[in-house]
């Protein structure tokens, strides 16, 4: 009970520091239905420097547009609110059947990069020219959905595998029973399952996997950093620059949200910390009042390598060593040394 209050603590500091305001999806999707044959669908191609791209479309297409990004959103939506389905923030739970969990745009910098393009440089935004911009760097697909009766616009992304996207040096169709050159620059294959909606400043995941393959972001994995940075801060006295925070400083580095994910925060007292980092001879200055200076990227690693007892003196060459694999060595149990006894 006390890890999920903090849990819920942690996600309501994150949602009050952005001026959060949670969305309903369930009224979002009754709303749209009145609007659904009116809806204006705008395509954008995503590179993977995440470089948007806008499209021009055939209006033949355009009948086409609403079952690949709407329709299976909103029944999965719909009928899932028959049957009592549940949002929760990565925070609040793990994945489990009839729950669609969401996490804040905030959270996700890649989504950010992308909605700023839109948001702030339309404009400049080119068309995609397969001659010039290559399908081959593209990564993913953002449809961008308005209608005058929708406060603000909706977001639908789907990830374009290489595998659905073929060239026309490479293609061949098959037409009234004979193979005929492939006559197109390219084609491409628009998944049809459910990935990623963005209301607001809510992004729902139907797929975690997709959110990490188009926008490089482990939802869970990041989940399970914030509560460890949390329970740090509660455990030790910590001093960074004006600006900084433990949260943004370990963002997006993965070696060092590994190690979070196993700490055991409060294993080591602080004293004891900086005692063995002077005895390592690895450099952390404190304040006055005692606190752990963070500067820098360096000093951060020092520190959560100390707390995961990554320094090692070697007993028989006093070599020092910064550990990069390590597994607990346990004691044989009985059952083992007689299995040796028995096959010598």
């Amino acid at each position: 009970m006390e890890n999920t209050d903090k849990q819920k603590d942690a996600a309501a500091a994150v949602a009050e520091k952005s001026d959060y305001q949670e969305t309903d999806i369930f009224a979002w999707a009754n709303n749209l239905v009145q609007f659904k044959d009116e809806l204006k669908i705008e395509l954008f191609l995503i590179n993977k420097n995440y470089v948007v791209y806008r499209t021009a479309m055939a209006e033949a297409l355009g009948k086409q547009l609403e079952p690949l990004f709407i329709d299976e959103i909103l029944e999965a939506v719909l009928e899932g609110a028959g049957m009592g389905l549940q949002v929760r923030s990565f925070e609040e739970a793990e994945a489990e059947d009839n729950v669609l969990q969401r996490t804040l745009l905030e959270n996700v910098d890649k989504a950010k990069e992308v909605l700023s393009w839109v948001k702030t440089q339309e404009h400049e935004i080119e068309l995609f020219v397969e001659e010039e911009h290559d399908f081959k760097r593209i990564k993913g697909i953002m449809a961008r959905i308005t209608h005058a009766g929708l406060n603000k616009p909706a977001y639908v992304f789907k990830v374009l595998p290489q595998s659905q996207i073929m060239r026309g040096k490479v293609g061949w169709m098959l037409r009234s029973g004979k193979f005929v050159p492939f006559d197109a620059d390219a084609a491409v294959r628009i998944p049809a399952d459910n990935q990623l909606l963005l209301l607001d400043q809510d992004l729902y995941v139907f797929n975690q996997a997709k959110l990490k393959a188009l926008f490089g972001y482990d939802a869970k994995e990041a989940s399970i950093a914030r509560q460890k940075v949390a329970e740090i801060e509660a455990n030790y006295s910590l001093s960074f620059d004006e600006g900084l925070d433990m949260q943004s400083m370990v963002k997006n580095k993965k070696s060092t949200i590994k190690k979070l994910q196993k700490l055991e925060v409060g294993k080591v007292k602080q004293d004891d910390l900086l005692s063995h980092a002077e005895d390592m001879g690895v450099e952390l200055m404190t304040d006055d009042s005692g606190a752990i200076i963070i500067m820098d990227d360096k000093d951060m690693t020092k520190f959560v390598n100390l707390l995961n007892d990554d320094y090692i003196e070697s007993p028989l060459t006093g070599e020092r060593y910064e550990i990069i694999k390590k597994r607990l060595l346990k004691p044989e149990d009985e059952e083992e040394m007689l299995l040796k006894e028995v096959l010598k």
